[in-house]
């Protein structure tokens, strides 16, 4: 997507797409790109988009989910609906979305009824029913199978597609749960699958590699709800938003102050992989919780990384909260953009029904043509192309800092020598050192010859302006 403004500001590319994609209730949503150390950042709205890239044009940014919301099937328009599904199932594709073999298995029904043309699909690579064993009978071990907490095997999606591995158990279950999903709407699908996922523990996570202060691997995440902690595909820990006194982070340390009942305060200490990564955890956090926990915007405030006397990050959130976001999208009164969504497409690279269908969809408002392209999850890739000019200027910036530096260095010295100077010829210190310098030649006919002469020039112009202060 070309940018017409060179200094524009994220602000303005994050409108110019959701104008493009009809979208009112844009609050939830980001433009999340990955720097040349494949760190991920969220693009920051107030400042410019050149400034916060560290890579060469064209540039590459992928449309995200930011704030989940904390009901997504209240929801006012079925465009946001949709463009929420989309983020939540490429979550449970990638493994973030963790639930049981039965929620998997009607999660994955309403997946495939809210496709179009996923009969056709079934018919070109196979009956369902060739692959799946029918429904066991209740009360048998496999029917209790089908009820069990063991997660889906997943794997990771196909270069342009998603793949889905079906153990025996959620095979049963989908049998039995996917004729009773079938008559639905693509919108009552997704509506059903909102629905569900949000009962779920792990909705809304992304998470955040670290290491506890034992050493174990732990995902760090926040969520509409609260502070989580996974390992082990498990949730260790949930503090409440209004739990949360502080966030800061040192380096690759970050540390959660939490107050509880009872007057109970714990410090929560954790290790990012490197600096960037912390620091993108602790920004996160602010923005996670000024969203879901403040009435209004007018209450944020700018927070710093560090203490008082040291130097520290300083961020703050610059959107609305969503109770502002909430009240904005009951007031909405137009109608309903159209959504057209792409059928199921076989995928090239993963034949095997084991494997599942692959999923793609491509919404369409009425007015204008978008391509929200799920091959790879849902990301809607931007392609920003920046000319020269600003190369140019990057380099201009580059060479005017250096110069900058240079100045300040050269007036530090002189600073210093300046000093060194004034201790020699006007303090009374008689050490080795000083009275060696004074002793020699050169030192002496400085003094006489071109420093007290200046003194007492300076001495004379103070005077004089003292006098004229005082006479005025």
């Amino acid at each position: 997507m070309p940018l017409s403004k060179r200094d524009a500001k994220g602000q303005y590319l994050f409108d110019l797409l959701c104008h493009h994609l009809n979208l009112l209730e844009k609050d939830y949503f980001g433009i999340r790109f990955v720097d040349p150390d494949k760190q991920r950042h969220w693009l920051e709205f107030t400042k410019s988009v050149v400034k916060q890239m560290r890579a060469q044009p064209p540039f590459t940014m992928c449309f995200r989910v930011k704030f989940y919301p904390t009901d997504p099937a209240a929801l006012k328009e079925e465009i946001t609906r949709y463009l929420v599904f989309l983020q939540i199932k490429r979550d449970l594709y990638h493994g973030r979305l963790l639930c049981k073999t039965s929620d998997a298995a009607l999660l994955a029904a309403y997946i495939l009824q809210a496709s179009p043309g996923w009969k056709e699909v079934l018919q070109a690579v196979g009956p369902m029913a060739g692959s799946i064993p029918p429904a066991p009978p209740r009360g048998s071990a496999a029917a209790s199978a089908c009820a069990g907490s063991t997660p889906p095997r997943q794997q990771k999606p196909c270069t342009r597609g998603l793949t889905f591995m079906f153990t025996s158990s959620m095979e049963y279950s989908f049998s039995v749960l996917f004729p009773r999903c079938s008559g639905q709407t693509p919108a009552t699908s997704e509506l059903n699958f909102l629905r569900k996922a949000q009962t779920l523990e792990t909705y809304g996570v992304d998470p955040h590699p670290c290491k506890d202060v034992s050493g174990n691997a732990a995902f760090l995440a926040f969520t509409p709800f609260g502070f989580v902690v996974l390992q082990g595909n498990k949730r260790v820990h949930f503090i409440k938003w209004n739990e949360v006194t502080k966030m800061k982070f040192e380096g690759k340390t970050f540390y959660l102050y939490v107050s509880q009942k009872e007057e109970k305060k714990i410090v929560l200490t954790y290790f990012a992989p490197t600096p960037e990564a912390c620091k993108h955890l602790w920004k996160c956090g602010i923005e996670n919780q000024a969203f879901y926990k403040l009435e209004k915007s007018s209450q944020v405030r700018t927070v710093s990384s560090s203490n008082l006397f040291f130097k520290g990050s300083r961020f703050r959130y610059s959107g609305r909260v969503a109770k502002e976001v909430m009240e904005s999208s009951a007031k909405i009164k137009r109608e309903p953009p159209e959504i057209h969504r792409a059928g199921l497409v076989p995928s090239r690279s993963c034949p095997s029904i084991t494997h599942g269908p692959r999923l793609s969809s491509v919404p369409r408002t009425r007015r204008r043509a978008v391509h929200i392209s799920i091959m790879e999850a849902s990301a809607m890739m931007l392609h920003t192309a920046l000319g020269t000019r600003s190369r140019q200027a990057e380099q201009v910036n580059k060479f005017v800092l250096s110069v900058l530096r240079l100045l300040l260095v050269t007036v530090g010295l002189l600073f210093v020598l300046l000093l060194l100077l004034i201790v020699l010829t006007e303090s009374d210190l008689d050490t080795a050192f000083f009275r060696d310098i004074r002793q020699t030649p050169e030192f002496e006919q400085f003094h006489y010859q071109y420093f007290c002469p200046l003194r007492r020039w300076f001495a004379c112009k103070v005077r004089a302006v003292v006098s004229l202060l005082i006479d005025t």
